[in-house]
């Protein structure tokens, strides 16, 4: 037991803590429990100790006799009869000894001789003398060889017969045979050794004969004496006998074992005891106690109450059990005091006496009935039986004379060892042993056991002590484990004994004593099991016992729990074990569930009361008594204080969390995290005023600490009260510092990506020079550092696991707009970079600089003349296409994180959660306008060539340049399909500029135009194309659409999205247009001539007038290796350049490059087949049969070279087949079904197209009921081609790529497959009117179909308008927020 839970009895008294009624019972006596002062238990405990003398087994000595003298006989005649048995069958093997035994029967006679052989008999000098002269004969070499040859035991044993037979007779007189028979002692001796080296080395089992012939010789040489080391066989043969001779009694103290217990209790010098005995030993005599043993037995018969009554007892049957044993025991009590003194026996009555019945195994005289008694009177723990004489006994005649005794007045006893009141008598007399055994400091504790631990309560001396005044006094088993209990509960309400003694206590009850007899033990435990047979009293004192321990151990219980929060707290294992294993487990306890309920709640009270006054230092220690001086440190600590505090107990209390119904974690946590919460939202309110007043700003990252710190206490106080509400939202309290972070972060983003860019040398990333890059160390540093600070911001918040969804979602939405700017700035100055890189002079260009005028134009008459063929290919940076990486790496980066920030539950929380547009005020101060540059027709030719050279240029109305297109070479109809946004918060003047690019000198100015961009104009937010005629000549088609600025996340990660694929897109052209010019030099017109004309010179021609008279066969067109040749250039061109490209691009990159120059390809076919869209006739010739049979070879030609299949595998290494087949190759693979047919068949078929086109379109406006489906309707549509509807801006039915559509990769993905399949699925007509552009006489009809698709456009337009004027509302959304 611990130390704490001893001294923490002592803050009060046990004794009155709950007054225990008695249950209505019947004492034996009529009266209360006795009052027996000290010198009355002394008075009776002293008789009981002194008869206990009187009949111990008197103490014996034995006493020699000597015995006759006898004349030895020999146990046969000679030495021959007895080997007989041997020499029968002489060449039996059986009767031979095994190999290798001569040497283990040596090294057993030298244990002999030197004393190590353990038997007695062989310790004789007589004996050894015999054994050293045979070992003397038998060392012999001689003898040694012939015993392990004839291996015969006979022969070893006469051997030994002589040598013992010369050394015992020696100094014999010739009249003396007394050694003869010491030879057969000495020869038998030997015989056994023999017999035990056989058996040492299992050499029994083989020679079964042997063993059985050397057992015989044995018992024939001790016919007369079995004993070989009785000493009346040795010293010559002087035997004799002892008898045993009663000693005669002493009466002095010390010869008194239990009466010097006495006086050792009692504190009693023996001096005065010894006087004491000497006074009262003259009545306190056996005769006395005989009578007492009668005079009881006469009183049991009659019902006194003296002894116990069937009103003792609950029922009959338990009256009679007990009765019925105390019936035999009293007549072998009886029985032993007469075999102690047999002159009571004849001063008795004849048949008064209990007579033994005849059965086997009685005792034949007194010592022994006295020795049987005294070994079962074994412990305080022995049955009710203590004298227990196995075997029956005939008790009838144990009466006294009179047969009847009157009542014994009150207060009198008719005994003279039998105290008036036997059970108080030996309560104090326990009480007394128990004060002196516990406090004996020599006293050593019990052995342990695997059912019991070690004890110290009564030491064995009192125990004996204890057990025979139990005898005496005739205590039932029962009453004294009752008795012994009162004790112990006395003891420990008077803070005598601990936890430990009290535990030992019932355990001493419960196991008895291992070496105690089952047959002694049974009836006990039996007795105790069965409270049935309990005495009333007894069954009322256990009550009151069990219900006075139980309140003493609930106070004190209760007192360790008022220390249950401190760090070191006492155990309450000990208390909490007795009450378990020892109160509650007793069937005779009982208790009701309200006073289980009362002490309950007085616990619980108790246990808030300390866990307030535990929380409240926690406070005082945490938090300074200045206000000004609090900080969210101060707060953060006193939350860890607490939350260490609730896992301290919750791990101290795991095993068994309640305790009577009382859990002391969730009083602790009812309590503290409360207090907690609402003192820590008073001292943040305190703390924000504060520093609001003093105009400082606290920490962000302290805000964000202290999150995690409440978040944490807030996850416990769910955990643990559930169903209770936290005093307060922690969100609304810090949420003031995510949006500091934020807007810092929004302030800082523009340096992190001006700081990467510069730290960054844009090289591939190699461990070591000759290293083979991969695709994932292709792209440079700056990239890496940028998404890193990205996710590092977007971790931030997530880690604060916010929990608040619509927070979280604006913090998120407010994050990606701060991404968002991030990226645009990175691609502005990457692609800035970028084309400074790509629009860098090559070494020519520099050189004709320094030239004068006339020296470029015979440079250039000089190149022309030449024919100078042989372009090297664009000597690209690598550090340009590391830039294109970094673009690549950086869309799958925000494609992640997009993934990463759950974007569409973001938007769809923001959405549940906003009000409808018809309950707010929309106002929309930012727009943003998409401009796509499509086309120019019909332009001023700058060049001497009779083409120019055509980008565009937008600018504001202040000059500042907004956006470039790429170069078309040689082109006066030219098509850029180039975007761009702009963002405004008004109208805006937009001009746009054509220029002529020009090698050497100034650019020349084609033509320019200007729009204006106002958003009332586009309140419909669709798209609309505009043709803008040039101040010199021809015009230029925009098509514009705007978006307003939204706060919404979607919006903005859809922004980024598009920013980079248009910088990629941007940057991809301008890499391709290094090799455009070249594309379009290899497929031109010029180049078709020339393969056509092929073989066709000066001479050949001079020939056809020589040979006029004779007929010529028409000229062979080119063959099939002479188109393939035609484009070898082109495709070395293509392989030098994507060797440096392969160097570092990626795969993804390299594909991209790809693609781009396969639709340059597409382009430059398409332009050598068909003029482009327009309502006017073009001056392009239609190529005949053979031309064009030419350039569709050439098509499959350059198909096979960008798809780059393996003859292998069969897989393709280059572009994808899917890719390569796009709607624009499919449209220049239909214009064979339809370039040499008539006009009007054209016509008849465009006009049966734009009929089922139309049909179509308006079955599809009919099933479609939202607007924002019709909106996405019309991609068959055809542009218009101008007129004065044109130039003010219908409204298209293209579908415009609007932000939400780029919001991710899947989305983009997703929006390309639809265009590709709408384009399957609405076939057009453009490439048949593109065909009558070549044909005069479709003039006019050129000019009809263009008015009719206007009026159809500005239809569907119309009715566009109309639809989503009428819609509103939407969907209600209900998935809540996931996180990271």
């Amino acid at each position: 037991m611990s130390t704490a839970s001893t001294q923490s009895r002592s803050l009060h008294r046990r004794r009155g803590s709950r007054q225990d009624e008695l249950q209505s019972s019947r004492h034996p006596s009529g009266r209360q429990r006795r009052t027996v002062n000290e010198a009355d238990a002394y008075n009776y405990a002293l008789r009981v100790a002194y008869l206990s003398y009187l009949l111990q087994p008197r103490a014996k000595r034995l006493q020699h006799v000597p015995a006759p003298q006898a004349q030895p006989q020999r146990s046969a005649t000679s030495i021959n009869d007895l080997m007989k048995d041997f020499t029968i069958v002489r060449d039996s093997k059986s009767t031979r000894f095994p190999h290798g035994f001569v040497g283990e029967l040596q090294q057993k006679i030298t244990g002999v001789l030197v004393g190590k052989e353990q038997r007695k008999e062989y310790n004789d000098p007589a004996v050894k003398r015999t054994f050293a002269v045979f070992y003397t004969a038998f060392t012999e070499q001689s003898f040694k060889k012939r015993m392990e040859k004839d291996r015969r035991v006979e022969d070893l044993v006469l051997i030994f017969f002589s040598s013992a037979t010369k050394e015992l007779q020696k100094g014999k007189s010739p009249t003396d045979d007394s050694w003869k028979l010491m030879v057969d002692r000495h020869v038998a001796l030997f015989v056994r050794l023999i017999s035990s080296t056989l058996r040492d080395h299992d050499w029994v089992r083989d020679r079964p004969e042997l063993t059985s012939r050397l057992t015989t010789l044995e018992t024939k040489l001790l016919k007369h004496d079995n004993d070989l080391a009785a000493s009346s066989q040795r010293a010559g043969g002087a035997g004799g006998s002892s008898v045993e001779v009663e000693v005669p009694r002493s009466y002095e103290v010390k010869d008194m074992p239990l009466v010097l217990v006495v006086a050792r209790l009692f504190g009693v010098r023996n001096t005065q005891i010894q006087s004491d005995i000497d006074k009262y030993k003259s009545e306190w005599t056996e005769k006395a106690a005989l009578t007492d043993l009668k005079n009881y037995q006469n009183l049991l018969n009659l019902n006194s109450r003296s002894t116990l009554r069937k009103d003792d007892f609950d029922d009959e049957e338990a009256y009679e059990a007990w009765k019925r044993a105390e019936g035999p025991d009293l007549s072998q009590m009886i029985l032993a005091i007469m075999q102690s003194n047999p002159d009571l026996a004849k001063s008795a009555p004849a048949g008064s006496l209990p007579k033994f019945n005849a059965a086997s195994g009685a005792p034949s005289n007194a010592a022994d009935l006295s020795a049987s008694r005294s070994r079962t009177m074994s412990g305080f723990s022995e049955g009710s039986s203590s004298y227990v004489i196995e075997q029956p006994l005939d008790a009838d005649g144990a009466g006294t004379k009179n047969g009847a005794l009157p009542d014994i007045p009150e207060g009198e006893s008719p005994f003279t060892f039998i105290p008036p009141d036997p059970r108080a008598y030996f309560r104090r007399i326990l009480a007394q042993a128990l004060t002196h055994d516990m406090n004996d400091q020599e006293l050593q504790s019990s052995e342990p056991t695997a059912d019991t631990p070690a004890m110290k309560l009564l030491s064995k001396p009192s125990t004996e002590l204890l057990n025979e005044i139990c005898v005496r006094w005739r205590l039932p088993s029962f009453s004294r484990a009752v008795l012994f209990l009162d004790v112990i509960k006395e003891k420990f309400v008077d803070q005598d004994v601990s936890l430990d003694t009290l535990d030992m206590a019932f355990t001493f009850l419960k196991e008895p004593l291992q070496d105690v007899k089952k047959t002694s033990r049974a009836p006990f435990l039996t007795q105790l099991a069965n409270p049935s047979m309990w005495t009333l009293a007894d069954l009322s004192l256990n009550g009151q016992i069990l219900s006075g321990l139980h309140n003493a151990l609930l106070r004190d219980l209760y007192e360790l729990l008022q220390h249950c929060y401190e760090p070191k707290p006492p155990s309450i294992g000990p208390i909490m074990f007795i009450l378990e294993n020892h109160i509650y487990q007793d069937p005779l306890f009982s208790d009701s569930a309200e006073e289980r309920e009362q002490f309950a709640k007085q616990l619980t009270e108790g246990l808030r009361q300390r866990a307030l006054q535990i929380y409240s230092e926690y406070l005082h220690k945490e938090i300074p008594t200045t206000q000004d001086e609090w900080e969210f440190y101060h707060i953060m600590q006193l939350g860890k204080a607490v939350l260490k505090l609730a896992e301290r107990i919750q791990k101290r209390y795991r095993k068994n969390p309640e305790i009577l119904g009382v859990n002391p974690v969730m009083v602790l946590v009812e309590v503290v995290l409360p207090a907690y919460a609402e003192d820590a939202r008073d001292i943040i309110e305190r703390i924000i005023d504060v520093a609001r007043r003093r105009q400082v700003e606290i920490s962000v990252q302290e805000g964000f600490d202290l999150y995690r710190e409440l978040v944490e206490i807030r996850r416990v106080h769910g955990d643990a009260l559930a169903g209770k509400p936290f005093p307060f939202k922690i969100e609304d309290l810090l949420a003031d510092f995510v949006w500091r972070w934020i807007r810092m972060t929004d302030e800082k983003v523009i340096g992190w990506v001006d700081e990467a860019i510069k730290q960054d040398n844009f090289k591939v990333r190699l461990d070591h020079p000759d290293q083979i890059p991969t695709d994932s160390q292709r792209h440079s540093v700056s990239i890496i550092d940028v998404f890193r600070s990205f996710n590092q911001s977007i971790d931030q918040i997530a880690q604060l696991n916010w929990d608040d969804d619509l927070a979280y979602a604006k913090f998120m939405t407010a994050l990606a707009k701060t991404i968002g700017i991030g990226l645009t700035r990175y691609c502005e100055t990457i692609e800035l970079r970028f084309s400074r890189e790509m629009d860098r002079m090559t070494p020519e260009q520099e050189a004709a600089l320094n030239q004068s005028r006339q020296e470029r134009w015979v440079q250039l008459a000089r190149d022309t003349w030449n024919s100078k063929e042989k372009i090297e290919p664009f000597q690209f940076f690598p550090q340009s296409f590391v830039k294109l990486n970094n673009i690549e790496f950086a869309t799958s980066q925000l494609d992640a994180l997009e993934r990463s920030v759950n974007v569409d539950a973001c938007a769809e929380v923001i959405q549940k959660n906003t009000p409808p547009v018809t309950q707010r005020q929309r106002k929309i101060n930012t727009f943003v306008f998409t401009i796509k540059i499509v086309e120019a027709e019909d332009l001023k030719a700058c060049d001497i060539n009779g083409a120019s050279d055509p980008y565009v240029v937008l600018g504001d109305e202040y000059q500042k340049r907004l956006a470039k297109t790429r170069i078309i070479y040689a082109n006066l109809n030219p098509r850029w399909d180039e975007s761009v946004d702009i963002t405004t918060q008004g109208p805006l003047n937009i001009i746009a500029t054509i220029w002529d690019w020009d090698t050497l000198g100034d650019h020349d100015c084609v033509g320019r135009t200007s729009i204006k961009l106002d958003p009332s104009h586009f309140s419909d937010y669709l798209p609309r194309e505009y043709w803008l005629d040039l101040d010199t000549q021809g015009r230029l088609l925009l098509r514009v659409s705007m978006e307003g600025e939204r706060d919404d996340i979607q919006f903005y990660f859809g922004k980024a999205f598009r920013t980079l694929k248009r910088t990629e897109r941007d940057m991809t052209r301008q890499i391709t247009d290094k090799l455009s010019a070249y594309i379009n030099h290899c497929l031109s017109r010029s180049t078709l001539r020339g393969l056509l004309n092929k073989g066709i010179s000066m001479a050949s021609v001079s020939s056809l007038f020589s040979r006029a008279q004779r007929a010529q066969p028409p000229p062979q067109g080119p063959t099939q290796a002479d188109i393939a040749n035609a484009l070898r250039p082109l495709f070395q061109y293509f392989d030098d350049n994507f060797a440096i490209m392969k160097q570092t691009l990626t795969d993804a990159a390299m594909v991209m490059v790809m693609t781009r120059l396969w639709k340059e390809v597409l382009i430059t076919v398409e332009g050598l087949l068909v003029p482009p869209l327009s309502d006017k006739p073009s001056q392009q010739r239609q190529l005949n049969q053979q031309e064009l049979d030419i350039v569709f070879k050439w098509l499959e030609l350059l198909f096979a070279f960008f798809n780059a299949v393996d003859e292998e595998t069969g897989e393709s290494d280059g572009v994808p087949t899917d890719v390569l087949k796009s709607p624009k190759y499919h449209e220049i693979q239909s214009l064979n079904f339809f370039y040499f047919d008539p006009t009007d068949n054209l016509i008849r078929t465009s006009e049966r197209m734009a009929s089922a086109t139309a049909t179509r379109q308006q079955q599809q406006r009919n099933r479609l009921s939202a607007p924002g489906a019709l909106q996405s309707q019309g991609a068959g549509g055809a542009p218009s081609f101008g007129g004065a509807v044109g130039l003010m801006g219908v409204p298209s039915t293209r579908r415009s790529k609007s932000i939400m559509l780029s919001r991710n990769l899947g989305t983009i993905k997703r929006a390309k497959e639809e265009k590709r399949k709408e384009a399957q699925a609405d076939p057009s007509d453009d490439m048949i009117l593109r065909i009558l552009r070549m044909r005069p006489e479709a003039a006019s009809y050129l000019r009809d179909r263009s008015r009719q698709k206007e009026r159809l456009a500005a239809a569907a337009a119309a009715e566009l308008i109309v639809r989503q004027s009428l819609a509103g509302g939407g969907g209600r959304m209900t998935a809540n927020l996931p996180r990271r």
